[in-house]
């Protein structure tokens, strides 16, 4: 079978970044301050990448389009404070201890566009945790050892999203009825996961039989066809 080009998500992650200064959306002034070894700019951006943080960075300018927390030690988002960062576009959370998201999490960031929750320790995610994201584009939520569970109308909300990956955890199953109805969906990774041959995935082993040019990988979903 001659497999059709893998959509880049290079161009994705441009788009995101473009939303910071286009399509009408104005910058607000910053607001003043910045959080403790972080890297606050001109451009709503705050860095706090490998700082060896263990908590969530407090005092974050209100404006903020794009935070950076990866490569820390973070064990919890907390609502309150988050919610708070309404015009956030960009969040990478990625190389963290988070142990989970809360219903609640994201409930007032419906500008977010690009979430990276890759190399944390999730368990579970719950059918709510991004039904307010209604302009996610891009979620990696890859390298998750002991994720297992993501509930069927966990995606339900999400009819921007594009690209997801949850590669790389431990996800046995997957109801795919959500991911079927995203109308906007052009790339999934699922590989590295110990898929379950059993007749519960033998909807997902259509889809990917039937949609492979969406799969990253798809050579490697072959023993779900057999």
């Amino acid at each position: 079978m001659r497999l059709a080009p893998q959509p880049s998500a290079q161009p994705l992650r441009l788009l995101v970044l473009l939303l910071l200064t286009v399509g009408g959306i104005t910058s607000p002034v910053l607001t003043p301050g910045c959080p403790d070894r972080c890297v606050c700019d001109d451009q709503l951006v705050v860095q706090c990448a490998g700082q060896h943080l263990t908590t969530f960075p407090v005092n974050l300018p209100l404006s903020t389009r794009q935070l950076i927390i990866s490569n820390n030690r973070i064990v919890e988002l907390p609502p309150l404070a988050l919610n708070y960062l309404s015009d956030l576009v960009y969040l990478d959370c990625s190389n963290n201890s988070l142990t989970e998201i809360s219903e609640s999490t994201f409930g007032n960031l419906r500008k977010l566009a690009y979430l990276d929750l890759s190399f944390n320790t999730l368990v579970r995610i719950e059918d709510r945790t991004f039904g307010p994201l209604a302009s996610l584009v891009m979620l990696r939520m890859t390298d998750n050892p002991a994720l297992s569970e993501i509930h069927q109308d966990a995606f339900v909300d999400n009819a921007a999203l594009q690209v997801l990956d949850v590669s790389r955890n431990n996800l046995t199953v997957v109801n795919i009825t959500s991911l079927i109805a995203l109308p906007a969906l052009r790339s999934v990774g699922l590989s590295g996961n110990p898929w379950s041959c059993e007749c519960e995935n033998e909807d997902l082993c259509l889809w990917v039989h039937l949609e492979d040019f969406k799969f990253q990988d798809y050579e490697k979903y072959s023993f779900l066809l057999d």
